[in-house]
């Protein structure tokens, strides 16, 4: 480990502290400090002792660290419903993704973690506030040069075009829908993320109207097992409901009908629309 880096400190699996490892500054826990210098040049996977000498292995954060340990000033997106949203979508290395809203970055600092090392993700939202600390948790997590925040109402209009997917995370995606079929390459994808299911029929009623197809809405339910030989059972508590996620591609208009939509590519071969 070097100065600058963050380390995730593993008191225990409910107790676990992202923290920036810098020299001559001490990190205070229950548990007693623990001296950050003490950590320069370790070796993750190792130990290091509190002042109370209780040991704290040091660790490597991962993605769900970052994204669970976001300074929030909004609801984030919880990993089982990223997860759904980055496979269902078809986000990967390269491609360029417009969001909306950015609430805290969590979602945001998930895109931008499969996109790079060539994609970008260009990021909505019309609170400037949150704006600012969804910019430090991106930076945090080492993200922010495959990001573009915008502090702009994505209702009224999406500048980019030719992207490869639209992921909403906002209370009125349906507004959001006819422009987001004039942003999409053909086959390109949308993700629409709504806590209620009014929101999510809207949606959809929205996505059938603007020549979306194969639109599907799901919810996931995690739920965990406790595992001690003779106890094992599910857990009390479970992460339920946070959302519905509706998914849907773009189908080339009849006025467009000649364009090739291939599925393993999703190219078009119409001469009239260029990448922008």
């Amino acid at each position: 480990m070097v100065e600058g880096e963050y380390v995730l400190l593993y008191l225990d699996q409910r107790r676990t502290y992202l923290v920036k490892v810098e020299a001559g500054k001490t990190f205070h826990t229950h548990k007693g400090f623990i001296k950050l210098d003490d950590l320069i040049g370790r070796e993750y996977g190792s130990t290091v002792a509190s002042s109370l000498s209780v040991q704290f292995t040091v660790l490597k954060p991962l993605l769900r660290d970052y994204i669970m340990k976001s300074v929030r000033r909004t609801q984030i997106m919880y990993p089982k419903d990223i997860a759904l949203i980055i496979v269902y979508s078809g986000i990967g290395p390269g491609s360029h993704v417009v969001e909306a809203g950015t609430g805290t970055g969590a979602l945001t600092t998930a895109l931008a973690h499969f996109v790079r090392p060539n994609g970008r993700v260009y990021s909505y939202e019309v609170r400037g506030e949150f704006l600012e600390t969804a910019e430090k948790n991106i930076r945090r997590a080492g993200l922010a040069e495959f990001v573009t925040l915008k502090n702009k109402d994505i209702t009224v209009g999406i500048d980019e075009t030719n992207v490869d997917a639209v992921v909403l995370d906002m209370a009125t995606p349906w507004l959001v829908v006819p422009h987001a079929y004039k942003a999409l390459k053909p086959c390109g994808t949308i993700v629409s993320f709504s806590p209620t299911i009014d929101q999510t029929v809207k949606t959809v009623e929205a996505l059938r109207e603007n020549s979306f197809i194969d639109i599907e809405t799901v919810e996931c339910l995690v739920r965990g097992i406790q595992t001690e030989r003779g106890k094992t059972r599910p857990q009390t508590l479970m992460t339920a409901h946070t959302g519905y996620i509706t998914f849907a591609r773009k189908a080339l208009k009849p006025s467009l009908n000649n364009e090739v939509c291939s599925y393993s590519g999703c190219e078009a071969n119409h001469q009239s629309q260029q990448p922008s």
